[in-house]
C-alpha cells in the first residue's frame, strides 16, 4: 500500500512540476548496495542519508525549484550527526517502500575484542573518544549497572531501593563520581535525575542535577534508583563504561554467549533529524515517512526549563524536531529505544501532521507541542510565583506568533515511554493553540497519556482516543491532566477569590478558545481518569466512557461535562470557586459526587442519573439535581466494554445520549492488531459515605484527611494530616495569626499528625498554653505558634 502511495506521490508531483515549472521530480537513492561512484541515482546509490541530503541540497541551489524525494532502501544507516533540514529544501520527502526495513540510527556499530575479566563478566578496550550511555547487544539494549537490579515487574523505576545512595553503600563504590541517582518527586509528581560528582566528608553524595521537575521538593525518600556504578554490576544484561580507562565491562545474558561474535552498537547522537526555520521563513511540506528511529542517547541531563507554572520542565529537544515550520508530516513510521523525547514541536509550527506511528520503549515523552514563553503575556514560571495585577498586561491572547498551531496527531500507537523520565506524556501540549489528538492508543505510561500544561491558548481537540494504564509510577494526576494556572491563578485563594470576582471573565485572557474532549476512552487506576487541575478553565467534555476514577475539576471556570459515563466512579468537583458557572448535566455516574472545599456549586448540576437516591439526595440538599435520576443504567454489553444503554434504561430520560464505543483508538489496522485495550472493569455497588467524622477543637471544625481527593485537594505529599474545615474568629488557636479554614496540621510539637486522634494525644500531652504546629496552606508548609487557651 506504502509502494502505491509513494508511486502516486512521484506521479502527483510530476504532474504539479510539469504544470508550475519545467522541473521533474528527482528521486535520490540511498542504499546499502556499494558501487563505485554514488551519483544517487537507482543504479548508483548513495549509501547513506547524509551523501543524499547534502546533494539534494546541491541540487537546490542549481534549481530552487526542484520538486526532490529522498528513498531509501532496506538497511540501517547509522548517522554521524543529525540530518539538518532548512527552507532550501522545502517540499522534501524522505521515505521508504512498505516492505523495506530503512532504520535511521544514532549508534555507533563496535569491532571488540572480548576477554574473560572474571567467571561472569567479560572486559573488552574501547576507542577512547567514546563515552555512551546505551548499549545494544544482537539488537536488544542492556542494562546500564544499578541498584537496585532491573525487575520488569516492579512498579517503580523497575525496581528502587530507599537506600540507593546511602552512606554505606556509596563506601563500597570505587567510582562513585558519574554514577545517575534517580528518585521520584516526594509527592511523587514526576521524578529528579542527578549525577554524583563527588562524596562529602560525611561519606554522603555531592549531587548535580534535579532541574528536571517544575515543583521543588526533595527526592523521594523510597522511590530511589542508581546507576552506571562499577560494584553494581551484579546480574546478566548489566554494563559498564569505565571512561577513565577506556574499558567496557559486560555480563553477557544467556543468549550471548560468544560475544565476538555478537552485533555490538553504543548510542551517541541524542537527536536524528531537525528541521529547522524561522516565522518569516518557514521550512515547508518536509515528510518523513516510513522509517524507523533507533538508539539515541538519554538526555535527563541537558539544560531543561519551565513550561510555565505547570509542573513540567522540559528539554526542548527531541529525537524529530521541527522548529519554524509549515504543513510538514511524519508519517508512518516507528521509533523505538531513544533516550529521551522522540518528536518535539517547538515555537512556530503550523500545519504539522503526526500520524500512523508507531512510539514505543522510549525514555521520555513521545510528542510535545511547546511555545516560547515570549508568547505568552505576563508570564509566571512556576507555582509559587504571580504577577500583580497592576503590573501585568491585559489584553487577550499570544502576544506574538511563536507556538505551535493547528497541528494534528492522529493514529499512533504510543506505549512504554517515559522508561526514564516520569514528568512525561504521550502527548504534551504547552503554549500552544488548536491542536487536535485524535484516535491514538496510549497506554503503559508513568504519568498522563495526554497533558496540557497550561490554558494558553485553547482551542485543542482530544477526541477519540483510548488511554489507559497510566500514572503508573507517580501520583494524583490523571489519564488526561491539564493545568490553568494562567494570568489570573494565584497560589493564595482568598487573593484570587478577589481578582476573578473583580474580573470574572479574566482566565479568557489566556484560554481564548474552549478545548473540546469528546469520544474518548480512559482508565486510570493510580489518578482520575479525567483530571483537570488548578486552574483549568474553558473545557467542553461530552461523550467520554471514564472506566474507574471518573472525572475531576479542581477550581476553574467554564467546564461543561455532559453526556459522560463513570464508571464506579463519579464527579470529583475540588475548591470550586463560588462563580465558576461550571455545569454537569445528562451523566451517568455510579456513586456519590466526591466534593472537597466548594465555595459554590456551579451554575448548573442537574438531568444525571445516579446508582441510588442515598447518592441523588446528596446533591439535591444544595438545591442541585433537582431533575435528576436514579437507577440502574442497564448497560449493554460492559463485559466487552460496551457501555451503551438499553432502550429502556432510565438514563435516556434524563437526556442522556448512547455515542459509540467501537471507534477508540488506533484505526490503521497494523497497529490496531497490535495494539492493547484497557481491563474491563467489574461494576461495583455505589459505596456509602465513608469519610471521617468532622470534630470540635477550641469550636473549630476538624477532620482528618482520608481521601487521595483530599490528598490532591489540599497539595499534600500523602494522605495524612488533619483538615481545618472551619474556624471561630473568638478561638485561641485563630487568632494573632494561628490557624485558618483550609489549613492541614502536619505536625505538633514537632510529632506527625496523621489523625484526629494522633492531634488529640498531643494535645493532651502538652502541658503548656501554646502549641507549635506545621501546616499545608496553600499547598506551601508554613510553621506557626497557637494559643489552646
Amino acid at each position: 500500500m506504502k509502494y502505491f502511495q509513494f508511486f502516486t506521490f512521484l506521479c502527483c508531483m510530476c504532474m504539479l512540476s510539469s504544470c508550475e515549472s519545467e522541473s521533474e521530480l528527482k528521486v535520490i537513492y540511498v542504499s546499502k548496495t556499494q558501487v563505485d561512484i554514488p551519483s544517487g541515482t537507482q543504479e548508483f546509490p548513495f549509501q547513506n542519508l547524509e551523501a543524499a541530503v547534502q546533494n539534494a541540497y546541491e541540487l537546490r541551489r542549481l534549481n530552487p525549484e526542484l520538486p526532490i524525494a529522498i528513498h531509501l532502501e532496506t538497511g540501517d544507516y547509522y548517522l554521524e550527526k543529525a540530518i539538518q533540514i532548512t527552507p532550501e529544501l522545502n517540499g522534501l520527502t524522505i521515505t521508504a517502500d512498505t516492505d523495506a526495513k530503512v532504520t535511521l540510527k544514532g549508534s555507533q556499530p563496535l569491532e571488540l575484542q572480548w576477554k574473560a575479566f572474571n567467571e561472569n563478566i567479560q572486559v573488552a578496550d574501547v576507542d577512547s573518544s567514546l563515552n555512551f550511555d546505551q548499549l545494544i547487544i544482537n539488537n536488544e539494549p542492556q542494562i546500564l549497572a544499578r541498584y537496585p537490579n532491573y525487575d520488569e515487574n516492579a512498579q517503580y523505576w523497575n525496581g528502587s531501593a530507599p537506600d540507593a545512595i546511602s552512606k554505606e553503600r556509596i563506601a563500597t563504590w570505587n567510582q562513585p563520581e558519574g554514577a545517575y541517582f534517580h528518585a521520584l518527586h516526594n509527592g511523587k509528581w514526576g521524578g529528579f535525575h542527578f549525577e554524583i560528582t563527588g562524596v562529602n566528608d560525611d561519606g554522603t553524595a555531592i549531587l548535580k542535577g534535579g532541574h528536571q521537575n517544575n515543583r521543588g521538593s526533595k527526592p523521594h525518600d523510597e522511590f530511589r534508583m542508581v546507576e552506571n556504578v562499577f560494584e553494581e554490576l551484579d546480574s546478566p544484561g548489566e554494563w559498564f563504561l569505565n571512561v577513565k580507562t577506556h574499558k567496557l565491562y559486560y555480563w553477557p545474558t544467556s543468549g550471548h554467549h560468544n560475544l565476538n561474535d555478537a552485533k555490538v552498537e553504543v548510542a551517541v547522537l541524542k537527536d536524528l533529524i531537525q528541521v529547522v526555520g524561522t516565522l518569516e521563513n518557514p521550512v515547508k511540506d518536509i515528510t518523513i515517512s516510513g522509517l524507523i528511529f533507533k538508539h539515541t542517547t538519554r538526555t535527563f541531563m541537558e539544560t531543561y526549563e519551565p513550561l510555565l507554572r505547570s509542573d513540567w520542565s522540559i528539554y526542548r529537544g527531541g529525537v524529530v524536531f521541527f522548529e519554524g515550520t509549515k504543513n510538514c508530516s511524519v508519517l508512518d513510521n516507528e521509533f523505538t529505544n531513544l533516550g529521551g523525547n522522540v518528536i518535539m514541536v517547538s515555537k512556530y509550527n503550523s500545519g504539522l501532521v503526526v500520524k500512523g506511528n508507531h512510539i514505543y520503549e522510549n525514555g521520555a515523552s513521545a510528542i510535545s507541542f511547546v511555545g516560547d514563553p515570549s508568547a505568552v503575556r505576563s508570564p509566571s514560571f512556576n507555582y509559587g510565583e504571580f504577577v500583580d495585577l497592576k503590573d501585568m498586561d491585559t489584553a487577550s491572547g499570544p502576544k506574538n506568533e511563536l507556538y505551535p498551531r493547528d497541528c494534528i496527531v492522529e493514529d499512533n500507537l504510543i506505549h512504554r515511554i517515559g522508561r526514564i523520565e516520569k514528568q512525561t506524556a504521550g502527548v504534551e501540549i504547552a503554549m500552544a493553540m488548536d491542536i487536535t489528538v485524535s484516535h491514538n492508543s496510549i497506554y503503559d505510561v508513568p504519568r498522563a497519556g495526554i497533558n496540557i500544561g497550561d490554558g494558553t491558548w485553547g482551542g485543542h481537540v482530544l477526541e477519540f482516543n483510548d488511554v489507559f494504564n497510566t500514572v503508573l509510577e507517580t501520583h494524583d494526576h490523571g489519564s488526561f491532566n491539564s493545568w490553568g494556572r494562567d494570568r489570573f491563578w494565584h497560589p493564595k485563594r482568598q487573593i484570587m477569590d478577589s481578582i476573578t470576582t473583580q474580573i470574572p471573565d479574566m482566565y479568557t485572557w489566556d484560554a481564548v478558545k474552549t478545548t473540546i474532549i469528546r469520544n474518548n476512552r480512559f482508565r486510570c487506576d493510580h489518578g482520575w481518569d479525567i483530571d483537570l487541575d488548578d486552574g483549568s478553565s474553558n473545557y467542553h467534555i461530552y461523550n467520554n466512557l471514564m472506566l474507574n476514577n471518573g472525572l475531576k475539576l479542581r477550581e476553574g471556570f467554564n467546564r461543561v461535562a455532559e453526556n459522560n459515563i463513570m464508571v464506579n466512579n463519579s464527579l470529583h468537583p475540588h475548591v470550586w470557586f463560588a462563580n465558576s458557572e461550571d455545569v454537569f448535566k445528562h451523566n451517568i455516574v455510579m456513586n456519590t459526587y466526591q466534593d472537597v472545599g466548594l465555595q459554590g456549586w456551579g451554575k448548573e448540576l442537574d438531568y444525571n442519573l445516579f446508582p441510588n437516591e442515598a447518592a441523588m439526595m446528596k446533591s439535591q440538599i444544595y438545591n442541585r439535581d433537582l431533575h435528576s435520576a436514579y437507577g440502574d443504567p442497564l448497560f449493554e454489553n460492559p463485559e466487552q466494554l460496551d457501555f451503551r444503554v438499553k432502550a429502556n434504561s432510565p438514563a435516556l430520560k434524563i437526556g442522556f445520549k448512547n455515542f459509540p464505543m467501537d471507534e477508540f483508538g488506533v484505526q490503521k489496522e497494523p497497529l490496531k492488531a497490535l495494539a492493547k485495550t484497557p481491563e474491563v472493569p467489574i461494576l461495583k455497588a455505589a459505596s456509602e459515605d465513608t469519610s471521617s467524622p468532622v470534630v470540635a477543637w477550641l469550636r473549630n471544625n476538624l477532620k482528618s484527611v482520608d481521601s487521595p481527593q483530599e490528598q490532591s485537594a489540599y497539595g499534600l505529599n500523602s494522605a495524612e494530616g488533619v483538615i481545618v474545615l472551619r474556624i471561630w474568629n473568638a478561638s485561641p488557636a485563630v487568632k494573632n495569626n494561628g490557624i485558618k479554614k483550609g489549613d492541614v496540621i502536619l505536625q505538633a510539637d514537632g510529632k506527625p499528625v496523621k489523625t484526629i486522634q494522633d492531634f488529640f494525644k498531643i494535645n493532651v500531652e502538652n502541658t503548656t498554653d501554646e502549641m507549635e504546629l506545621v501546616v499545608m496552606r496553600n499547598q506551601s508548609e508554613k510553621t506557626i505558634t497557637i494559643k489552646t487557651n
